[in-house]
């Protein structure tokens, strides 16, 4: 099995780190949190423009995939740069309306969505990230699981286009809001074809999720050792001192365990694999972020250092698509009710 990216590969993840270095996305976070677009859906269009989109979308209908490697690469980036917006559920959504029997949907939804001149949502007994601001709001009603939809004969699963969303639910990161989708909307598929869909867009969504919350991982990690560097105690930079370094190094090998199970997973997209790599690197970056915290001292705490962008998300992500509980019981083959949110 291969883990190292080919050459291709690199030179892809290279151009989309040089895009998401000039955007200043901590500026772009921000306004998106206060609720102002503007900046989030130009940065969001030349994520698409480098073809981030495209890659879960298939080439029948205007896409570059799937593609789950190349995904897996380009969230580390996202992540590592704290890109905000509905970025994991675009493309799980394409992910589940590419999976469907019935393919008018596809048809209609998918173009746009590889293009990023629409975003979407998706939502399925709970809440929906950032709904206000996707173009294509996607709710799952009935069967969780494989044994649930064979008890019910697979005849309550439905797919609908939900209408405009409510008052969002408070959430610990800002740039992250959820809300509930209201009932009704258009109905797009129904049936055991929309079961079989969502647990294909499921493995997608933990992917992508495990990757970009590796990459919020390895920027609380490159920004605490590049604190540490600069900060001085008993004349000395407290980088220097033994118990800082041992933690440092803690996270690191954290990480970089995490990140070959993110590329294997991707590989091989099983539902234990990438269930090991949803809980691997969830677990490494909510730890580097505790590590992060207590090294930088009372700044962390202060929301306009730009590290707490990165924090919050460290510990959103964690939660995001199947928590460590669920994902530890999947790996062990002992889970049946996916979380969807």
């Amino acid at each position: 099995m291969r883990f190292l990216p080919t050459t291709e590969q690199r030179a892809f993840t290279d151009s989309l780190a040089a895009l998401l270095t000039a955007a200043d996305t901590p500026s772009v976070v921000r306004d998106w949190s206060r609720g102002d677009r503007t900046g989030g859906r130009a940065l969001w269009s030349r994520v698409a423009e480098a073809g981030v989109f495209a890659l879960a979308v298939p080439e029948a209908y205007e896409g570059m995939g799937p593609r789950p490697v190349e995904l897996a690469l380009a969230f580390v980036e996202l992540g590592r740069h704290a890109v905000p917006g509905p970025l994991v559920e675009t493309v799980t959504a394409a992910t589940l309306l590419a999976a469907l029997d019935d393919t008018g949907p596809a048809k209609r939804l998918l173009p746009a969505l590889a293009s990023g001149e629409s975003t979407a949502t998706v939502a399925h007994g709970g809440y929906a990230l950032d709904a206000d601001a996707a173009d294509v709001r996607l709710r799952l009603s009935g069967p969780e699981s494989a044994a649930e939809a064979t008890r019910a004969a697979g005849s309550a699963a439905e797919l609908r286009l939900a209408p405009a969303p409510g008052l969002p639910r408070p959430s610990l990161d800002p740039a992250r809001r959820l809300f509930p989708l209201p009932p009704g909307g258009d109905l797009l598929a129904t049936g055991p074809q929309v079961t079989a869909a969502m647990a294909h867009a499921l493995r997608l969504a933990r992917l992508t999720t495990a990757a970009q919350a590796l990459g919020v991982g390895l920027a609380l990690l490159d920004r605490t050792v590049a604190y540490v560097g600069q900060r001085t105690q008993f004349g000395v930079p407290i980088g220097s001192f033994q118990a800082v370094k041992h933690q440092l190094a803690d996270a690191k090998i954290a990480l970089e365990f995490a990140r070959p199970l993110v590329l294997g997973a991707a590989l091989t997209m099983t539902g234990q694999d990438i269930a090991a790599a949803k809980v691997t690197a969830g677990e490494a970056a909510y730890a580097t972020a505790r590590t992060a915290l207590q090294l930088h001292g009372a700044i962390g705490y202060t929301a306009e250092y730009d590290l707490s962008l990165w924090l919050t998300k460290a510990r959103a992500l964690r939660a995001a698509w199947g928590g460590p509980d669920e994902c530890r019981a999947t790996v062990l083959g002992t889970g049946d009710r996916p979380q969807w949110w």
